[in-house]
């Protein structure tokens, strides 16, 4: 008996791919796989709306010029309802006094403020009276949807030292105005425009009527999602700069430079700001030897721990402050 074998039919191996060919495919890569770009056309008839010219060194000065003080504080907040609420602080430290000399001279101080609260999405009233007489007032409203009125007060018992400004704030499509008018023949007006979406540019013009003085200012910011750089000019002899980068959505570093040319002093300052879950840290060193630190700590839901210190080297001037905040 003859017996058969039958064997598959195996197909041939494909032959092997060139390294030549395969980096060929690598460096010119299909059409479909490649990566497009596609710029973004500025669209210059719809820019944002700028921030208030007063308000042009916000970021860099939430680092770098922190609420410090020295003593006792304690800050107790009562809402009464939704829209209006009482406060009560009381303040026990030490206040400076002027001096001929070089050291700093310092008389224990202190006080108690009763304050009232009244908030509205377009109108806000705030007033505070002290154990000294001063009174303290503030007022925000909102006259249309593109005009708001503010006006600070302080009076107090000394003569001449009372105080009053009017400010109106106009917010156009790609723009911002500003008037100012104070008690003591002061006058101020400014304008800030986007130029483009990250770049904003501004002027102001003020008068001191007492003193016959005038003034004019320029200023520029720059904003992005990671940074804010700033710079002002004015006739006074003084030109500011500041530069904010936003290391992550929590942390923050700021620095600043100051130059006054008619005193001839210069300044300058590194400061960060680190929001954690439960507290925030802010602080700074400037070249004046200055070393300052601002810790707010959340307790509980309305209770919150506050340290504070400050050392000045230069001065032989140490502040250290601690205080509670309750209410929200």
């Amino acid at each position: 008996m003859g017996s058969s074998v039958s064997h598959a039919a195996v197909p041939p191996s494909p032959p092997p791919s060139s390294p030549v060919a395969g980096l060929a495919v690598a460096l010119n890569p299909p059409k479909e796989e490649a990566e497009v770009k596609v710029e973004k056309k500025v669209d210059y008839f719809n820019l944002p709306c700028p921030i208030p010219y007063e308000e042009i060194q916000r970021e860099a000065l939430m680092s770098l010029k922190p609420e410090l003080f020295e003593g006792l504080r304690l800050d107790f907040t009562k809402g009464l309802n939704h829209r209006f609420s009482l406060s009560h602080s009381v303040f026990m430290g030490a206040m400076e006094v002027p001096s001929q000399s070089s050291d700093v001279i310092k008389v224990p101080t202190a006080n108690y403020e009763f304050g009232a609260n009244f908030l509205d999405p377009r109108l806000m009233l705030v007033g505070r009276v002290m154990t000294d007489g001063r009174l303290n007032a503030r007022v925000k409203c909102d006259l249309a949807d593109n005009l708001t009125l503010k006006i600070n007060a302080q009076l107090t018992n000394e003569p001449h030292y009372s105080q009053g400004m009017f400010h109106f704030d106009y917010k156009g499509r790609d723009f911002r105005t500003q008037f100012q008018i104070g008690n003591n023949a002061f006058y101020g007006v400014n304008y800030i425009q986007s130029v483009t979406p990250f770049l904003s540019l501004g002027s102001e013009v003020f008068w001191l009527g007492h003193q016959r003085k005038s003034g004019i200012g320029f200023a520029a910011r720059y904003n992005t999602d990671k940074m804010v750089a700033t710079g002002q000019i004015a006739n006074t002899g003084i030109a500011a700069l500041s530069y904010v980068q936003k290391v992550s959505e929590k942390v923050s570093l700021a620095s600043d430079f100051v130059y006054n040319h008619m005193s001839r002093d210069v300044s300058a300052s590194l400061g960060y700001d680190y929001i954690l879950r439960q507290c925030r840290l802010r602080g700074k060193i400037d070249s004046n030897g200055c070393v300052a630190a601002f810790l707010e700590e959340r307790l509980s839901m309305g209770l919150n721990f506050i340290l504070s210190a400050e050392i000045d080297h230069r001065k032989k001037d140490y502040k250290f402050g601690f205080g509670m905040t309750v209410g929200e």
